[in-house]
């Protein structure tokens, strides 16, 4: 459903192709989508494949009520029929478009019906046993099947595609070859957006971080700290306990004299024990 106050339509982003590059992150909660949108961004994604992140979708949207938003589809959607109701129940919680890693089959049903969908090209983390996670196209054959991929994804009627770990000149060259806005992860400058994980940006996990991103904070650090702070909270509030002291007097309701003696004589006078 389009929402007047949105910075962006499909259309408007249909007309940036080849003039800018998007700004793209992907979020996880309201937070993260009102810090983006305050900071300028100019798309944001987020998943759509649980009860947990369905339920969030609207409060991401109420968080960045401006924003361009991209819900990712569950992976493993079994019909076309199925592709078509998550879709327009993406659209109907607040999402822009939707973004699906399935094949064009899925994609052109949801398409054919007016959803507007991110299709994925390159290497799909889901499906790297067929892969293993590496660059994709770095063979004249690979960039080939590539190049048909992304044709089959434009005639299915997807306006964009996510382009991730492709080599940088064959992005840039795949983007001029076709309508659909190349959104690059990890996949050079040459594209219509560039796209990073808040996870990435933020720094908020304990593994190595991939070689496409980059850290720009150091939020696990962070959240031990707090938690240690929270840990230190709750000690401090359990030995106040036991010894006394808290609650003090401050922390007390007071009841005159006169009509505590009252609401006992009231108590008691009707054979209450």
């Amino acid at each position: 459903m389009l929402r007047p106050d949105k910075k962006y339509t499909v259309y408007d982003l249909r007309q940036l192709k080849g003039k800018r590059c998007l700004i793209h992150v992907h979020v996880k909660s309201p937070e993260e989508a009102a810090a983006a949108e305050a900071a300028g961004i100019d798309l944001l994604s987020c998943s759509f494949d649980s009860p947990a992140s369905q339920a969030r979708l609207p409060l991401l949207v109420a968080a960045a009520p401006k924003s361009f938003i991209s819900g990712a589809t569950p992976h493993g959607m079994a019909s076309q029929e199925e592709a078509i109701r998550i879709g327009f129940q993406a659209l109907e919680l607040g999402a822009s478009s939707v973004y699906c890693s399935a094949s064009p089959f899925l994609i052109e049903a949801m398409a054919r019906e007016g959803i507007p969908v991110v299709g994925h090209l390159g290497m799909v983390p889901r499906h790297a046993t067929w892969t293993n996670i590496r660059a994709i196209g770095r063979s004249a054959i690979e960039a080939k099947n590539l190049f048909d991929q992304m044709k089959r994804l434009e005639n299915a009627g997807a306006y964009a595609a996510e382009l991730e770990l492709v080599p940088h000149k064959l992005a840039a060259y795949l983007c001029k070859k076709t309508s659909m806005l190349l959104m690059s992860l990890g996949s050079g400058t040459g594209c219509d957006s560039q796209f990073l994980f808040s996870d990435d940006i933020l720094g908020d996990y304990d593994e190595r971080i991939p070689r496409h991103a980059k850290a720009y904070r150091n939020f696990l650090k962070e959240y031990r700290r707090l938690q240690n702070e929270r840990i230190a909270a709750f000690k401090e509030y359990a030995e106040d306990v036991k010894s006394g002291r808290f609650p003090e007097a401050r922390h007390l309701v007071e009841m005159d004299e006169a009509a505590f003696t009252d609401a006992v004589e009231a108590i008691e006078g009707n054979g209450h024990s």
